[in-house]
């Protein structure tokens, strides 16, 4: 499923991997390295729009015209503390990009977010931005993040995720209509506790085993 401003990915080797993150028995090295591996792929369809130009080289045959990416380098922002399971993956791909962090915790009565942490790029105004984190519940992180990040200067912005629940992507949309969503899975609904269900539980507890 894909419309301008979001992008299902349904591909077989993402969803395979994806329900092994999701089953409870798998341990924590397996659900990192699923993680890391699953963003690889993810990063791959949020730049397939990159602008790109042509530059001349040589290659041991001949020289030739080949497209590179124009403009200045990315910026992946994590959002604190499971983006980073994310951003390892995505930095495989990326090694050139620039990197910022927010960091963030949901108040266990209110569900709204508490930023504890911020630090971007100086010139992120002039960058693509793409803001990680692996699960888009209330969307009430991630719009706070996108509302910091706008205020930094930031106005191109993308949103990569692992899950999203549908209050969540409402919510996002509505208040940042101009980022655009790319995730591995739309999940039924929210429960009570502001959790995506079916999901996979708390994916920094599981990344970093803490629970």
């Amino acid at each position: 499923m894909m419309t301008k401003m979001f992008n299902l990915i349904s591909h077989p080797l993402i969803q395979h991997k994806l329900t092994f993150m999701r089953n409870e028995e798998t341990n924590t090295d397996n659900f990192r390295r699923l993680l890391r591996e699953i963003s690889q792929m993810l990063v791959y369809e949020a730049t397939r729009d990159l602008p790109t130009e042509m530059a001349t080289i040589k290659t041991p045959l001949t020289v030739m015209s080949s497209p590179i990416i124009s403009g200045k380098k990315l910026c992946l922002v994590s959002i604190l503390r499971a983006g980073n399971g994310m951003l390892d993956g995505m930095l495989d791909v990326l090694p050139a990009a620039r990197v910022g962090h927010i960091g963030l915790y949901r108040d266990p009565q209110t569900l709204e977010p508490v930023e504890y942490y911020m630090k971007v790029p100086d010139d992120i105004s002039e960058r693509l931005v793409i803001v990680v984190d692996p699960m888009l519940a209330t969307g009430n992180s991630a719009i706070a993040a996108l509302n910091r990040l706008k205020e930094c200067g930031a106005s191109a912005i993308k949103y990569v995720c692992l899950l999203a629940a549908p209050e969540g992507l409402a919510a996002l949309q509505a208040a940042h209509p101009d980022v655009s969503v790319t995730t591995a899975a739309l999940d039924e609904r929210l429960n009570d506790h502001g959790y995506i269900v079916p999901g996979l539980g708390d994916a920094g507890d599981r990344m970093f085993g803490t629970k």
